[in-house]
């Protein structure tokens, strides 16, 4: 082979790198935003809780998080999260806040948001649902007071530094919801019931670094969103979009003593429409 020979293949090599440079400019934003951003994955976990009484082995919740309607989320999409999760067929279904972008859209239009999200959510096929409220909507007064009322006009109560008890042949376990931790709504005094030692407290928040804080009280399980497990996660760099009060705990199962922690990657997306390597989540947790 001469030289002129090897100089035409190596041109051709260059140029044949340079196309794929192209292609991965435009394809990969495109893949991110369009398909990876709508690529439902449902996460299914047994969680062990030594204190569960033998009434509620078994049990599943779903937990949903971070839907982010409307500023990039779409309505058909969220709604096709609620139908995947009616087909799990959980007996509790948990929101762990973050229903809405506390953004660039005009406050008419996003507390208009508040009632569109929670009217989706309200498909939910599921009795027994409980949430909670994330930094998102609670940096504004208004859009803390809208979700509230629009989730609870549509029977699904939002926990404020308040618990309830599930009950089952006597026994108890208590779903617990603490107040946003970004805006020091987070009272985990009046969240976290004081309870017998044979009682089990799952805890909703929505920030999962505060776990250090919350494994001092009464809590076997917390489950939180606000990380969207980082969103974008190229090969061998760090998540490219983490909040404050989730840095620690970016997404997946935890323990810090007792108290286990559970972090869903979330629904949505923040500051822009992509997810890569980070789809967005159902949870699916069994107790046992």
């Amino acid at each position: 082979m001469d030289v002129a020979t090897l100089e035409r293949k190596k041109c051709l090599t260059r140029r044949d790198l340079l196309k794929l440079a192209g292609v991965a400019a435009v394809g990969l934003p495109l893949y991110a935003g369009e398909i990876s951003r709508h690529e439902i994955s449902v996460q299914r976990l047994k969680v062990t809780l030594p204190r569960l009484p033998e009434a509620f082995r078994g049990l599943t919740i779903a937990q949903l998080s971070d839907f982010h309607y409307a500023e990039y989320t779409e309505a058909y999409f969220i709604r096709q999260v609620i139908e995947r999760v009616n087909r799990l067929k959980p007996d509790v279904v948990v929101f762990t806040g973050d229903y809405i972008t506390n953004g660039f859209w005009p406050k008419p239009e996003v507390l208009r948001f508040t009632g569109e999200c929670a009217h989706i959510l309200a498909r939910v096929d599921c009795p027994v649902r409980y949430a909670v409220l994330g930094n998102h909507e609670c940096a504004v007064k208004l859009y803390c007071e809208s979700m509230t009322d629009a989730l609870e006009a549509h029977n699904i109560p939002v926990l404020e530094n308040r618990s309830v008890p599930l009950e089952r042949d006597g026994a108890r376990l208590w779903i617990a919801g603490a107040g946003d931790a970004v805006v020091r709504r987070m009272r985990l005094d009046e969240a976290v019931p004081t309870a017998s030692a044979d009682e089990p407290v799952i805890l909703l928040i929505h920030e999962p670094d505060v776990l250090p804080e919350v494994a001092r009280h009464n809590v076997d399980l917390m489950l939180s969103g606000h990380t969207h497990g980082g969103q974008v996660r190229l090969p061998f760099l760090p998540p490219m979009f983490l909040p404050g009060l989730g840095r620690r705990y970016v997404e997946g199962l935890y323990r810090l003593g007792r108290t286990q922690l559970y972090v869903n990657r979330g629904i949505g997306t923040v500051n822009l429409p992509f997810r890569f390597n980070c789809p967005p989540e159902i949870t699916l947790i069994t107790l046992a």
